[in-house]
């Protein structure tokens, strides 16, 4: 994180700063957390019982991200710890990485790029690396939140059609209506070419997408994930490309996060990327100054600007 964006708390808290070039163990964020008054946390920082237990006066987590499965929110709740997130600052640039991801794996930029760095290109030919057009097609957005609202935004400049499967609390969070049909989960997975993943990692959630709904989509098309990892089953999802029941896949998030799926990673037509959605320096600079003004905030007596609720 940027040191102008840490200079606030600098000034006003004892910092103890890790800065994740190397991952901290679990035991050693718990040793850290020990005497802390507040944490500032990334989505793979797993703050559990075991982390809460020995942070005896913490009064706020502060998560770097919008999901917060990571974070043992009812627990933190439990123990009149207030939990915050960074909502809204990172809908724009995860919804341009996965219109990327999208137009990458449909148009298999991937291939195109390997081919040409390898030297297997040996000129224009009328049927070499055909990808599949946008235009007259069905995307079928999964989660009618920020991010899957900001997705469906961009779909008619390409001339296509949009339909969701919404999520309750996402609708009721939302100000303004998802203007476009709404199915089951079913019925979009049957109809749409593309399937765009935007749902918090929950529950319900985990394993969304598996073998018994990879099953019901057709074999023209494409799902992309810049959600969670686990609201995809890795493994069903290669075993559905093997089978080729669909067409291919643009996947962000993994759920083995740094690891990724050795057969999915094999697959010419799965476009990988290491969970990119928010990083662009203006969305990460500004998560990183939500979440200082959110322990700011709460330190200082006062409301945070963006507290999780339980039912996240």
């Amino acid at each position: 994180m940027p040191s102008a964006v840490l200079s606030p708390l600098y000034r006003a808290c004892e910092v103890d700063f890790h800065d994740h070039s190397q991952a901290l163990t679990h035991t050693a964020l718990c040793d850290r957390l020990v005497e802390k008054d507040g944490l500032i946390c990334m989505f793979n920082d797993r703050i559990d019982e075991a982390a809460l237990s020995v942070a005896s006066g913490l009064k706020v987590i502060a998560a770097v991200a919008v999901g917060v499965d990571n974070i043992d929110v009812p627990a933190a709740k439990a123990r009149g710890i207030i939990v915050t997130n960074t909502p809204d600052i990172l809908t724009r640039a995860t919804a341009e990485l996965t219109w990327g991801l999208l137009l990458a794996v449909t148009r298999r930029v991937g291939e195109g790029d390997r081919v040409l760095r390898d030297g297997g290109w040996t000129g224009w030919t009328f049927d070499f690396l055909l990808g599949t057009e946008l235009h007259g097609k069905q995307l079928g957005i999964i989660g009618a939140g920020r991010i899957g609202q900001a997705v469906a935004a961009v779909a008619p400049a390409f001339g296509m059609r949009v339909v969701c499967a919404a999520w309750p609390r996402q609708t009721q969070r939302n100000k303004k209506p998802f203007e476009c049909p709404v199915l089951s989960l079913d019925e979009l997975l049957l109809t749409s070419d593309i399937v765009s993943l935007h749902v918090p990692l929950t529950a319900e959630t985990h394993h969304l997408i598996n073998r018994r709904t990879l099953v019901r989509m057709k074999r023209s098309a494409f799902l992309i994930n810049t959600s969670r990892g686990g609201v995809v089953d890795d493994v069903a999802l290669a075993w559905a490309l093997d089978q080729r029941l669909i067409a291919g896949a643009g996947l962000d998030v993994f759920e083995d996060e740094p690891n990724v799926n050795r057969e999915l990673a094999k697959k010419e037509n799965v476009c990988l990327t290491p969970h990119l959605g928010s990083a662009t320096r203006e969305t990460r600079t500004a998560m990183g100054e939500l979440a200082v003004r959110n322990v700011l905030e709460v330190l200082a007596g006062r409301s945070p600007v963006t507290p999780v609720s339980l039912n996240v």
